[in-house]
């Protein structure tokens, strides 16, 4: 009964993302949604986009096998990225009247720019999206007591959530993100309220001071140099290399206004930040009600522990609303991560390989569809592949913004706020960032100082003698 309930649900989004294709009659409809979206919607949109599997999941499995401090990237780091971008890249670069962040590049810069950030931020979504799919294949698995196996589940999930972006776009994502998040905030207060009347809980406050009398609120790390930047580089991989995002800008860029594009990020970000305690709490309390399942559980997958506790200690209604607010949980965030790799595809790398004067909306459209079916099945083989290394859903996360950490976010602020970025500058600080970071990936990939961030600092440097060149030439020729 209760995969019942879930087939319906399935069917219920699907339904909505048709629904949504009815409003899609060209490619900007289908990116933009038309400028369109109220407050609301752009809060809903960036809040459950962001909440996905790595935050019911992965980082309460996370602070068991560690603390607090372990989950410094996530949520930390992501919520100072939407803030971040919120505050600083909301506003210039709404006023642009882009339709996707590539375009950024190619209008500051050039089109060899665009296209080649535009790649790498498309590959950044890989494992960001299948570490959504992972998820839905884990979430099926567990519902049907293992009948259907984790794979399985992956091309059941990886096709339900193809399906329904593939018609409505960012219409689909907005209209089921509003209706997921309340599924999500409902939900998933409404199973912390039972949980904390459970006798062997108490509430907040006891699972508080339990978790705080085993260390799991040690945060700062030791004031040693190798603790601190490897803290540090926690919270700025996913702090700034989440910000030159196809999918945080296409929030921002969906709202009908400047202000709904800046602060509609910025809410949507600190109830992220503020929200993500919440299967946290869950998952700490599962360890007081039933330490031996705990226990067993954590040695086999801690990120099993909170599905696993909800189907044995709760009654058969909650969990229901447990695993309703679980694939919302999961089915926002795929969604608006699928479609934002495959817009900026089709729109800043396809698109610009072709004739324009034969590019129709139309044509467009249809080839972003497409689009959305060949991602798919890419995720669908890394999604397996992650389960034959064994890579965690956090992991699959936190390494997602590697790359344009490297490449793309000193471009983007450099294009946006220093006079002097260039073309000449722009192409340095790509191809100094991705080397460096690649080769520091095969040379020293535990070094005290992170790859990404060694080419974070070689973008710096490329497009600061980028500048310094531009400068020298004008003087030249002066």
């Amino acid at each position: 009964m209760l995969i019942g309930f879930v087939v319906l649900y399935l069917v219920f989004s699907i339904a909505i993302g048709l629904y949504a294709a009815t409003k899609v009659h060209s490619a900007s409809d289908y990116i933009t949604a038309g400028r369109a979206l109220p407050m609301v919607v752009v809060v809903a949109m960036v809040f459950a986009t962001w909440f996905g599997a790595e935050t019911v999941l992965g980082i309460p499995a996370t602070f068991l096998d560690e603390n607090l401090g372990g989950t410094i990237s996530d949520p930390f780091g992501a919520s100072l990225a939407l803030i971040l971008f919120g505050l600083f890249f909301a506003r210039p670069l709404y006023r642009m009247k882009l339709v996707t962040l590539g375009d950024f590049f190619r209008q500051r810069y050039n089109r060899p720019v665009e296209v080649v950030i535009s790649a790498a931020i498309a590959l950044s979504y890989l494992g960001w999206v299948s570490a959504q799919v992972v998820a839905l294949g884990l979430v099926f698995n567990v519902l049907s007591d293992g009948l259907i196996t984790q794979p399985e589940g992956i091309l059941i999930g990886a096709a339900v959530v193809m399906l329904y972006t593939l018609f409505g776009g960012m219409w689909s994502v907005a209209l089921t993100t509003l209706v997921q998040m309340t599924v999500i905030v409902v939900g998933l207060l409404w199973i912390a309220y039972l949980v904390g009347n459970m006798p062997e809980v108490g509430g907040i406050a006891p699972v508080v001071e339990h978790a705080a009398a085993s260390g799991k609120f040690e945060f700062w790390p030791p004031l040693e140099w190798a603790a601190v930047v490897t803290f540090i580089a926690g919270l700025l991989t996913m702090g700034l290399g989440s910000i030159p995002q196809q999918d945080v800008f296409q929030r921002a860029n969906a709202g009908r206004s400047e202000r709904i594009a800046v602060w509609g990020t910025v809410i949507g970000g600190a109830l992220y930040f503020l929200f993500a305690a919440v299967p946290i709490y869950l998952t700490y309390s599962a360890t007081l009600v039933d330490p031996a399942m705990t226990a067993t559980v954590l040695a086999e997958d801690a990120q099993l522990v909170l599905p696993t506790f909800v189907k044995i200690h709760l009654p058969f209604y909650a969990q229901i609303i447990f695993y309703g607010a679980l694939l919302s949980v999961i089915m926002s965030t795929a969604s608006g991560t699928l479609l934002a790799p495959s817009v900026t595809i089709s729109e800043n790398i396809i698109k610009e390989f072709m004739p324009h004067h034969r590019m129709s909306q139309k044509k467009l459209l249809w080839i972003t569809r497409s689009v959305v079916v060949a991602f798919t099945g890419l995720v669908v083989f890394y999604s397996l592949w992650s389960l034959q290394t064994e890579t965690s859903i956090h992991q699959m996360v936190e390494n997602a913004y590697k790359v344009t950490l490297a490449c793309a976010f000193v471009p983007l602020v450099a294009g946006l706020y220093w006079k002097r970025a260039s073309n000449r500058g722009a192409g340095l600080s790509i191809v100094l960032g991705l080397a460096a970071w690649i080769a520091m990936e095969f040379i020293a990939p535990e070094a005290v100082l992170p790859p990404q961030f060694v080419g974070l600092i070689a973008s710096a440097l490329g497009m600061m003698a980028g500048g310094q060149l531009a400068v020298e030439k004008t003087y030249t020729h002066a």
